[in-house]
């Protein structure tokens, strides 16, 4: 069977909040009607922080800025990297080095992009772009938005594949950020 493009016949939104819309759609596809669900959203980043470090005698090297925070949908912790939505009229790279400086009191000298996903094209329509940021300096505390409570935890860049395997970082889009660094460098 050939997979048939479905025209949107008719739209309406049924939920407006700031981060997402919902938007209610009846579909054609030749004689072939149906209704779906979309979110609207703005499109969002995730950016690994990485404070290079020498590996030598003292076992030292690279680390990963991470971030623990309550997630609603989860009802739980989730240990993640910085990310957030991309403002109007702002590019995806400013849009992580700010969310970077927000959520960890990093502000990064360079910001290298690793990749771009969608996050669930079934009912989502952004993209989220990743990206990794570079010669970290530190500037304070955390400021976040006002609403988010943010713990910033420094992981070792060599643990990064065990905390993924032992389901400690299961956030789908930071496993995905982490895929992309490895292909491009490795974690040792």
């Amino acid at each position: 069977m050939k997979v048939r493009p479905w025209q949107v016949e008719a739209a309406r939104t049924e939920f407006d909040h700031p981060l997402l819309q919902l938007e209610a759609q009846e579909l054609r596809a030749g004689a072939d009607r149906r209704q779906a669900v979309v979110l609207r959203s703005a499109d969002w980043v995730n950016v690994i922080p990485l404070i290079e470090g020498e590996p030598g005698a003292d076992g030292k090297g690279a680390t990963v800025v991470l971030i623990r925070q309550w997630r609603f949908g989860r009802a739980a912790e989730s240990l993640e990297i910085p990310g957030g939505i991309v403002e109007p009229g702002e590019e995806a790279g400013v849009a992580a080095a700010r969310e970077l400086h927000e959520e960890t009191g990093y502000r990064p000298g360079t910001v290298e992009r690793l990749g771009e996903v969608e996050p669930n094209p079934a009912i989502l329509d952004n993209v989220c772009s990743l990206w990794l940021a570079r010669d970290l300096v530190y500037t304070g505390d955390p400021i976040g938005d006002g609403s988010e409570e943010l713990e910033v935890v420094h992981v070792p860049l060599a643990e990064i594949p065990e905390l993924i395997a032992r389901g400690e970082i299961s956030h789908s889009l930071v496993v995905t950020a982490f895929y992309f660094y490895a292909r491009r460098y490795g974690f040792s």
